[in-house]
């Protein structure tokens, strides 16, 4: 029985080719360069979706599978099993803002306007520090709030700081790392019980191993 795995486009998906082949799952090439939605390998259908749709796939059990970063998990509220931290994807949740502004940042304010594409994780981690936030929920380009002057700072993900850098633009905080997650379809994880379990075994292997 196939399984159906939903994957983000890109260098996550070449990520997970590469661990899936690792760890014995995947004998044959996929063709990471096509344009196809759907990529067939072994005993795999890929759905290739954006990162934010991944688990929307898997609570649906249109994917009995899928593979999905922190930044986005902890943004959703659906009952998904996570059995994995694949170990990669890695990067970090940050805050960050022009340079002038750590001023602001570290004076202890009562409130600060915020940019971001993760609201809730952005919502919790200034609650916390019992700082009122206004969000701008942005979907594309949130480098940009701060440089307008719309926002002080933004909430965004961040693996090189390259954007950041050449946006002007610094880490001004850490919120916490990201890596992505093994999430399984509840319903699949009992009607595909035998093969979710190989693919979950061979993975914990693998990775064990790796890092033993």
């Amino acid at each position: 029985m196939s399984l159906t795995i939903a994957v983000p486009k890109g260098r996550l998906f070449e990520q997970t080719l590469d661990l899936f082949e690792k760890a014995g799952l995947i004998t044959e090439k996929i063709d990471t360069n096509t344009r196809k939605l759907i990529i067939s390998g072994n005993d795999y259908n890929f759905l290739m979706v954006r990162a934010k749709d991944v688990p929307v796939y898997v609570n649906q059990a249109v994917a009995d599978i899928g593979i999905a970063g922190d930044d986005v998990l902890l943004e959703i509220d659906f009952d998904l099993y996570k059995p994995v931290d694949l170990g990669i994807g890695y990067c970090n949740i940050v805050v960050a803002g022009k340079p002038e502004s750590r001023d602001l940042y570290f004076s202890n304010p009562s409130t600060l306007k915020i940019a971001t594409k993760y609201p809730k994780i952005a919502h919790k981690f200034f609650s916390e520090k019992g700082i009122k936030i206004q969000i701008f929920e942005l979907y594309g380009s949130v480098e940009l709030a701060p440089l307008v002057e719309m926002a002080d700072f933004i909430v965004d993900i961040v693996e090189t700081g390259r954007t950041l850098k050449e946006n002007g633009l610094v880490v001004i905080d850490n919120i916490r790392p990201s890596t992505a997650k093994l999430i399984v379809n509840r319903v699949s994880y009992k009607t595909k019980r035998k093969e979710i379990l190989n693919l979950i075994e061979k993975l914990e292997n693998y990775l064990e191993a790796l890092y033993d």
